[in-house]
């Protein structure tokens, strides 16, 4: 099996830095990004089973990165994270189709099993895809 591949963003080098070490000694395989302009061309590039976002972030904060990656492509498991928490933000970030949010500083057992449970909904989705792909198939040549 894979190793489970995932994009962190956040503009604090050292944040950044930390979490991605404790993630890879828990077997992930880790990018990372300091901004959403950065994090929005890697999800471009690259399949990632899930992301982790920094809420706020200078010039394209987490939620505008949000958006504009589940338009690419809807299929991402995208995990809020966030020191300045409210309900109404998470709230807001879950009906755009986050995954999850959570408060800094997440522990780290916590987060590698959102992560774990991104990349099994985004397995499930992939297999839909194909099953509703042969299902269209078989029903075009009359099978």
């Amino acid at each position: 099996m894979l190793q489970p591949n995932v994009l962190i963003v956040d503009d604090e080098p050292e944040f950044l830095e930390t979490v991605a070490e404790r993630l890879a000694n828990r077997g992930f395989s880790v990018e990372t990004a300091q901004n959403g302009a950065a994090a929005l061309e890697k999800i471009s590039n690259q399949i990632f089973d899930a992301i982790v976002l920094d809420l706020m972030m200078p010039e394209i904060d987490g939620m505008e990165t949000l958006k504009r990656a589940l338009t690419k492509k809807p299929d991402l498991q995208i995990i809020l994270l966030t020191g300045h928490a409210t309900l109404q933000t998470g709230i807001e970030a879950i009906k755009l189709g986050a995954l999850d949010f959570m408060e800094k500083p997440a522990d780290i057992d916590a987060l590698a099993a959102k992560i774990n449970e991104g990349r099994e909904r985004r397995i499930e989705m992939d297999e839909q895809v194909r099953e509703n792909a042969v299902r269209a198939a078989l029903q075009k040549y009359g099978w």
